[in-house]
């Protein structure tokens, strides 16, 4: 396995320099000398301008626009280095004592703009809290630290223990442990061992006030509520995530692999449903429509191609291939070297770079919706976004199933309207694909999380949960200063900013 640096890797250049860069959305105020002091006493803390313009962005791609205009979403005034827990938690008290906002902040590889310091602030760098703590083989347990790369977790793991986790989403270089859970992440191969939330058996949080807490840890519980899954997908709202209890699996030793063409996306997804209805689980379901067929793997205007893959026991990936066979049996087998060619380039995120740095506004949109409306979804979100001007490609494919349902991702490429500009054209074409998902019945999101961009969707995508979710907000966080302007939650800080 190649590994990446084990930092944060920067998106796109900033014109002119990260140092001299503008904020899109907020001029940081300095912070209280008494507060700076008493961080300072805890652990590093920088101010340069250089630092705090690259902790104020992520992989947005609105904000690698931005970049390319010289600027950065927002700075925080101050950008703190914790190594341990302790540190995480005399931060937070500190912050909580003088009312300062904070963002929490790992690989920051995120696409929705989570780790913008919309209300400046202080960005914790979790980056500190790094490396695996215990390893549980007989409970195939692992305990590991939020700042702790995926690339370099699982080459330990395989390497040191003979186990994996299998979570491999295609930021395995760019993102942490902590960003996979506070962003409820899918690895590439969750068909078989489940998003991160159905894999994470506890944590360690510290509160908005500083204190420290854990939760989950056994196998199954029956003691009220699942904390555990309070914290997961919260995006640093709620607390920050000081360490990880992940349940692991025997390293794979055995694996297979198809590829099938079929005459339309619907028949595709069909056979991906039928599948999973049998109870097999292979690691990849993967179901490209004709356009993204064509554009990645030169299939012709028609076909869809569905990839398979799978690993394990020899004799369980044998059973679930016989299972895929069957059930493709409407489609063509085909023995192109498709999967082969998807395994060398699934993690390359070189494109999206020169594609925005060329002028377009370039995208993708995940979301997840039960195969009743699946087939619909897909549909009405196509024509949706293939409506707004200037928008000159729209694809899909399905990247994870299960049985009730699967994920669509949605891919855009266009140019702003004469008279617009790339924020308009962006703003209209994530408004018009939402709202079509959130009509036919999907969900706002699979696993890229809310972030900045999704925020003004969430009260629509929750309904008449999202009082529970704002109760547990101002429960937990009664100063509302855990990364405020996110998830349509309410802030004491003023409007994020963005959108207006």
């Amino acid at each position: 396995m190649d590994l990446g640096p084990a930092a944060p890797t920067p998106p796109i250049a900033i014109a002119g320099g990260a140092a001299t860069a503008s904020s899109r959305l907020h001029t940081a105020k300095p912070l209280a000398e008494a507060a700076v002091s008493a961080m300072l006493e805890v652990c590093a803390v920088e101010t340069s301008d250089d630092l705090t313009a690259e902790f104020g962005r992520d992989w947005w791609p609105l904000a690698m626009v931005w970049a390319t205009e010289g600027e950065v979403p927002a700075r925080a005034a101050a950008v703190a280095h914790p190594a341990t827990t302790a540190e995480v938690s005399a931060l937070m008290a500190i912050c909580s004592e003088h009312g300062i906002p904070v963002t929490p902040a790992g690989g920051r590889s995120g696409v929705c703009g989570g780790v913008v310091p919309v209300h400046g602030g202080l960005t914790l760098d979790l980056n500190g809290l790094t490396g695996i703590v215990e390893v549980d083989d007989e409970s195939l347990q692992v305990r590991v630290r939020p700042g702790t790369y995926g690339d370099h977790f699982e080459a330990e793991l395989q390497d040191k223990h003979g186990l994996t986790v299998g979570h491999w989403p295609q930021s395995m270089a760019l993102a942490t442990v902590g960003g996979w859970v506070a962003c409820r992440g899918a690895g590439q191969f969750s068909n078989k061992y489940g998003k991160i939330e159905d894999l994470v058996a506890g944590l360690e949080v510290v509160l908005a006030d500083g204190r420290v807490i854990t939760t989950g840890g056994q196998p199954r519980s029956a003691v009220g509520p699942d904390l555990t899954q309070v914290f997961i997908g919260s995006e640093g709202t709620l607390g920050v995530i000081t360490e990880v209890t992940l349940k692991a699996s025997p390293r794979p030793e055995h694996s297979a692999s198809g590829a099938y063409l079929f005459d339309s996306f619907s028949a595709g997804l069909e056979a991906c449903r039928m599948i999973l209805r049998r109870g097999a689980d292979p690691a990849v379901l993967r179901l490209y429509d004709a356009i993204e067929s064509d554009r990645g793997y030169g299939t012709g205007d028609t076909d869809n191609l569905l990839l398979v893959f799978d690993e394990g026991d020899e004799l369980l990936v044998n059973a679930n291939m016989a299972v895929v066979e069957q059930a493709c049996s409407t489609g063509r087998a085909s023995d192109a070297g498709f999967v082969e060619k998807w395994m060398g380039h699934r993690n390359d995120v070189s494109a999206l770079e020169s594609l925005i740095s060329g002028g377009l506004v370039v995208d993708t949109m995940e979301v997840a919706g039960p195969w009743s409306t699946l087939d619909t979804i897909y549909e009405e979100t196509i024509a949706a976004m293939g409506a707004i001007d200037r928008t000159f490609a729209v694809s899909a494919h399905q990247s994870h199933a299960y049985r009730d349902g699967a994920c669509l991702y949605f891919t855009f490429g266009g140019k702003a309207v004469d008279g617009q500009t790339r924020d308009d054209y962006y703003r209209a074409i994530w408004e018009a694909g939402t709202r079509a998902v959130l009509a036919n019945g999907g969900a706002l999101s699979h696993h890229h999380g809310v972030g900045l961009n999704r925020s003004r969707f969430v009260a629509d995508a929750l309904g008449d949960g999202f009082v529970v979710y704002q109760a547990i907000k101002d429960a937990l966080d009664p100063s509302g200063i855990m990364n405020p302007g996110k998830m349509g939650l309410r802030t004491a800080f003023g409007e994020p900013g963005w959108p207006s």
